[in-house]
């Protein structure tokens, strides 16, 4: 989540951004088994300037980052030449103190790595700015942290901007979630769920659904509409699916969720297989859902009728019995989400239909992700 916010974010701004990889190869597994692949290797990277070195956090990642010393010669060269650098998570304690990044800086990081970082100089903040170095708590706060780097390289108004597309509101008091024709969601097993990506889907809404129902030991399954299981995402981040789509169709899922993205949803629509398995889905009473620009997808195959949905503020117009005061509508066996910044609370909210309040206050408070005590 950490890495795909930050590239999303920025780019979303203007920026120019290198994912680089630092092992052997281009394809990384990141902590929730989601697998990017990178834009070059970091030794490609060795001798340009960079504006901004940014380090997700996740373990064993941080100490991988650590252990490599191309980026601890880039990283170190950026604090020397007084340009901007960032860690969130694990990485201020984990790869940035032991490079001595840290010196008379304050800093913040995930709770858990709080105890290993200087007393003096750590701060409880969601983000830090402390001259060059910013750090941050974890996924929950990634966006916070991507929309802070966003107002040092490019000023408050392009930030504020970038906020509003990513339906971020300062004045958050929008409600949480609503729902209608309330039902159990309940299983003697554990809940297997499908997610379809295509090509240009949100990157940001993939991974941050994956990681969170990972986080809450769902047995997820990634699948391609693709010819090919690597994707091309909305801001250019690869992702690598599990399967393509014909194979997992020979499964059936508890519940199937469509991320958005314009062209990724079109794209959705026009898969013959994955419209049969909603069709199934729907004739079945199983549950199914989808966020930011898909539900329109849905609703073009008609499984939003008699049903309270709500999506990206772009489609909702597109479609009848709109529920626009929540950042998620559960109708019975179905859930739906405005997207991106959204996300979060969308995979949150199906983790406690799923398991219960206790399991998903766990969930949250490992993603540093304020979420209400009841």
């Amino acid at each position: 989540m950490e890495a795909v916010i930050i590239v999303d974010v920025l780019r979303r701004a203007g920026a120019e951004v290198i994912v680089a990889s630092v092992e052997p190869q281009l394809e990384v597994e990141a902590a929730g088994g989601t697998r990017l692949v990178a834009d070059t290797s970091i030794s490609k990277c060795a001798n340009e300037v960079f504006d901004l070195v940014a380090l997700p956090g996740g373990m064993p990642g941080s100490a991988r980052l650590r252990d490599c010393e191309v980026l601890r010669q880039i990283t170190s060269k950026q604090a020397e030449g007084k340009r901007l650098y960032g860690a969130i998570c694990a990485a201020p304690a984990i790869t940035l103190l032991p490079w001595g990044l840290l010196r008379r800086k304050q800093m913040t990081g995930h709770p858990a790595f709080m105890d290993k970082l200087p007393t003096f100089w750590a701060v409880a903040s969601k983000i830090q700015v402390s001259g060059e170095l910013t750090t941050s708590r974890g996924p929950g706060t990634s966006f916070e942290f991507a929309l802070s780097l966003v107002d040092q390289l490019f000023g408050e108004s392009v930030a504020k901007e970038v906020g509003q597309l990513l339906l971020m509101q300062a004045d958050d008091d929008t409600q949480r979630k609503e729902e209608y024709n309330k039902v159990e969601w309940s299983f003697d097993h554990n809940p297997r769920v499908l997610l379809p990506i295509a090509n240009g889907s949100e990157e940001i809404e993939i991974v941050a659904i994956v990681d969170i129902l990972r986080r809450a030991k769902v047995d997820v399954v990634v699948a391609s509409i693709e010819k090919s299981v690597q994707i091309l995402a909305s801001r250019g981040i690869k992702i690598v699916a599990d399967k393509l789509i014909g194979d997992a169709a020979e499964s059936v899922y508890d519940l199937i969720i469509l991320p958005g993205g314009n062209a990724g949803a079109e794209r959705l629509h026009k898969s013959k297989v994955l419209k049969k398995l909603l069709q199934e889905q729907y004739t079945a009473g199983r549950i199914y859902g989808a966020v930011c620009s898909s539900p329109a997808v849905l609703h073009r195959q008609g499984l939003l009728k008699d049903k309270r949905a709500t999506a990206h503020p772009s489609v909702v117009t597109n479609l009848n019995n709109v529920s626009n005061g929540a950042k998620v509508v559960i109708d019975g066996k179905l859930i739906t989400s405005k997207g991106l910044s959204t996300v979060t609370d969308f995979a949150l909210a199906i983790v406690s239909k799923l398991f219960g309040h206790a399991r998903t206050r766990c969930v949250a408070e490992g993603l540093v992700f304020d979420y209400p005590r009841s």
